[in-house]
């Protein structure tokens, strides 16, 4: 039996993405939703001295009205060398920004693929591993997607025999609770709430923020507060 989240890819997550892997045994990326501007699957935020800010990568979206998250690419080779020089003038007096700084270097100065979801893909498993979460990553191509919103979510569970399915506590307004009732399969919802603070690079506390920022200034606590 397994224990299923499925969400769509977003771009360097807040910790709250990652804090129920510890409970499940799969993650499957739903990239074959629309894609949406001005969300968390390009952009995310970061402090900077003078406070949050949004990072966010170009997308090619000019006529491209209907396409899919994982249909998405990027409209600047350029932004991997962009952000990591915001991220690295931002964080490089951080208490361990030098500790981190060769896990992350890499995914934005040679970033594997021109597709969204390919780049929040590495991104992703990165922090996974560095989190020590053990759980498996599948896209949602790799399911006979069928049925209406919830069917589709029912559906990828019963393939991966999932005894119990975790989402956000927005699915309320939208799921039908009753089909994953009647095939045996419990619904958790995420508790969003009850994370301490820690000292950020400004006089300030934002909890959502990228998880990159807890890496930088907590590192070996990262794990102590992500729980």
């Amino acid at each position: 039996m397994s224990k299923v989240i499925i969400t769509q890819s977003n771009y360097i997550p807040w910790k709250g993405y990652f804090s129920t892997m510890r409970e499940a045994t799969h993650l499957v990326l739903y990239d074959d939703m629309q894609y949406t501007k001005r969300d968390w699957r390009n952009r995310n935020v970061l402090i900077t001295p003078q406070g949050p800010k949004w990072l966010s990568i170009p997308i090619d979206v000019k006529g491209k009205y209907y396409q899919k998250i994982n249909e998405a690419q990027v409209s600047d080779s350029e932004w991997g060398v962009k952000h990591w020089n915001f991220i690295k003038n931002n964080y490089i007096k951080s208490s361990y920004f030098k500790e981190y700084e060769h896990h992350f270097i890499d995914l934005y100065l040679n970033p594997s693929s021109p597709y969204l979801s390919d780049i929040n893909l590495d991104f992703i498993k990165k922090i996974i591993t560095l989190l020590e979460i053990d759980i498996k990553v599948i896209s949602s191509k790799e399911f006979n997607l069928k049925g209406d919103k919830t069917e589709k979510l029912v559906n990828v569970c019963k393939e991966l025999n999932a005894e119990k399915y975790y989402t956000g506590p927005a699915a309320k307004n939208y799921m039908d609770e009753s089909l994953f009732i009647n095939n045996n399969i419990e619904i958790e919802y995420y508790k969003f709430s009850g994370y301490p603070e820690y000292k950020q690079q400004w006089e300030g506390f934002n909890h959502a923020v990228s998880i990159l920022d807890m890496f930088f200034n907590l590192d070996p606590e990262t794990i102590k507060y992500f729980n």
